[in-house]
């Protein structure tokens, strides 16, 4: 029989410290591995992320240094809003994601990557390396931060927040951009929103 919703608090289970550190590596990687995907291709994405890929392509500067720069004003927001831990470890997941995204292209090239594929395997594995980051209490950008406030507090899905701020985005990208990369890049974005919306349940986890 399924548990009560929501579950109750005596019967959540809290992650060790290894738990979360080895939870937090595994999803940083996966979805540092799939934003991969996406700047090889030269497309965007939604979110802080979108943004710092905008000025990237625009400037010419790296994207892990701009993305961390763009999240730095949500920091605040996280620490009076979720707290001290919360804003530490998306702090911790920020940066490493801005390390990886850099490098790891150093170790991994691609001889022909169709946009389809590309950007689908981007949506799936960034998506599930959010879920990954979520359910260990951190977020990989200020725009994630406030989905989840609302979230939190009104019980609309963080995916379908998102998927709204993305449409905003995209609409500003199509006035910057080739429209065959904006619908590109819209269709990964949303294979990564939906695999959120419908994955990012804590009801169904029960883990804290």
């Amino acid at each position: 029989m399924p548990a009560p919703f929501p579950l109750p608090t005596e019967y959540r289970q809290s992650h060790t410290p290894l738990e979360d550190v080895q939870g937090m590596a595994i999803a940083l990687l996966t979805a540092s591995v799939g934003l991969v995907f996406l700047t090889h291709l030269g497309f965007l994405t939604g979110q802080t992320a979108g943004l710092a890929l905008i000025i990237s392509y625009a400037t010419g500067w790296d994207f892990g240094p701009v993305f961390f720069l763009v999240n730095l004003p949500f920091y605040a927001l996280a620490w009076k809003r979720l707290g001290a831990e919360f804003t530490l470890k998306s702090i911790f997941c920020v940066g490493a994601i801005s390390v990886l995204v850099d490098y790891l292209p150093l170790g991994l090239s691609f001889e022909y990557l169709n946009p389809i594929l590309g950007t689908t395997i981007f949506g799936v594995l960034t998506g599930f390396g959010l879920l990954g980051v979520f359910r260990h209490k951190a977020s990989l950008g200020g725009l994630g931060v406030v989905a989840l406030l609302i979230q939190d507090r009104t019980g609309f899905r963080a995916g379908y927040v998102q998927i709204i701020v993305d449409a905003i985005l995209f609409t500003i990208a199509y006035f910057m951009f080739d429209s065959y990369i904006v619908a590109y890049s819209l269709f990964g974005a949303l294979i990564l929103n939906m695999v959120i919306a419908f994955n990012h349940r804590p009801d169904r986890y029960i883990a804290d």
